[in-house]
């Protein structure tokens, strides 16, 4: 016989005989496997799919925990590193987000690990001579589930409503993103109506505002809260776009090129300027609030249950034009005695109105229009605390 074959042959009787000294034949690898399932909305289902995570585990402390009937220590590291991982998942709350042209919903369900019960659903496999065995674990299931998404009809997109807020100085960002924020991930239950002002709460240092200009008195003054009207816009147009009847609703006192399309708008100042929207559908609406910084632009979406609506909201046509108003000036500490620094531009007087049309089975079921009625506007100018001008 030729002798490489016959060293290749005495090595694997060699491995083979070993391994039975060692306690039977070669085994297969072992593992401990997770087993949990995944709930997700998708194209106005909800669907559920099972998933698993696996570890192996040393052959050594398996071979070990066969051989002394009980678990070995050998396997205690490796325990412990799977304990890490499985307890670093955390509940994450359902949230939409755009695949392709669907939305999809899904959620994160947390783990906590159960080391006794996994020790005895391992220890039991090790010694029934079993591949594997399963990881014991308690779920923790997110307060806003996907679950709950479905069980309140909360199964598609509904509409949304975008807005630009290119230019805004830094004051004026920072408290769009705080309103936004206020306003993401909440729910609209059905016939109840939503108050924009109520949602939002108390506007100053203490819930995250900062000062910035506001349109009061016929120029601009610093209050906290300046730049609120980009969010109520915002979510204005996404509720409109909805075909959701508005209940109260504003238009600023003249107009605003942050808020364009004319007049296609909403102002709040409470307690005296609100916006207003009743949920008419027969589930729940939730509202998610999205931006990017980089393009300066805000975005809310709004999710609920498949109405059937049809909404188209008509160009703005304006009308009625006026010649802007003289000047306006006001303190601003930055300019110098004698100069001044342009705040807002001038806008001429002028009246915007826009029809929605809202079809069901392409039959008209509603029609309303949006009409807005601006005052001429003159241009503001800061100027030093002591210029005469503000006399």
């Amino acid at each position: 016989m030729n002798p490489i074959l016959l060293s290749a042959l005495a090595v694997g009787l060699m491995t083979t005989a070993h391994a039975q000294s060692s306690g039977g034949a070669v085994s297969e690898p072992f593992k401990l496997i997770l087993v949990d399932q995944q709930h997700k909305i998708h194209a106005g289902e909800q669907t559920t799919h099972t998933f698993a995570k696996s570890w192996l585990l040393p052959a050594e402390g398996i071979a070990r925990s066969r051989e002394y009937n009980k678990l070995s220590t050998t396997l205690t590291p490796t325990l412990d590193r799977i304990e890490r991982e499985v307890n670093a998942r955390q509940p994450l709350p359902a949230v939409f987000r755009k695949v392709g042209e669907q939305w999809t919903a899904t959620d994160q369900i947390g783990w906590v690990f159960d080391r006794d019960g996994t020790r005895a659903n391992l220890q039991k496999a090790i010694l029934e001579g079993e591949p594997s065995a399963r990881v014991a674990f308690q779920r923790v299931v997110p307060e806003r589930s996907v679950e709950l998404l479905a069980q309140r009809g909360v199964l598609w997109h509904v509409a949304s409503g975008q807005s630009s807020y290119a230019g805004s100085p830094d004051f004026r960002e920072k408290n769009i993103l705080v309103g936004a924020a206020k306003l993401d991930n909440f729910f609209i239950a059905p016939d109840h109506e939503f108050d924009f002002n109520q949602e939002i709460g108390r506007i100053d240092a203490s819930t995250g505002f900062v000062p910035g200009f506001i349109i009061a008195g016929g120029t601009l003054e610093k209050e906290d809260g300046g730049g609120i009207c980009q969010v109520s816009t915002t979510i204005f147009r996404a509720m409109y776009n909805a075909g959701l009847p508005i209940t109260d609703r504003s238009e600023h006192s003249h107009r605003v090129k942050y808020y364009d399309p004319v007049g296609f708008e909403a102002t709040v100042y409470a307690p005296y300027k609100n916006l207003k929207v009743r949920n008419d559908t027969p589930a729940h609406l939730f509202v998610q609030a999205s931006w990017n910084r980089a393009e300066q632009t805000l975005r809310f979406d709004v999710f609920g249950a498949n109405t059937g609506r049809e909404v188209t909201v008509s160009d703005p046509v304006v009308s009625d034009f006026r010649p802007p108003a003289a000047p306006s000036y006001t303190p601003d500490a930055r300019v110098a005695p004698g100069d001044r620094r342009l705040l807002d531009t001038p806008m001429q007087g002028m009246t915007s109105v826009i029809t929605r049309t809202v079809r069901v089975k392409g039959q008209v079921v509603s029609r309303d229009v949006l009409k807005s009625v601006y005052q001429p506007w003159g241009a503001v100018y800061g100027v030093n605390p002591a210029d005469p001008r503000l006399n």
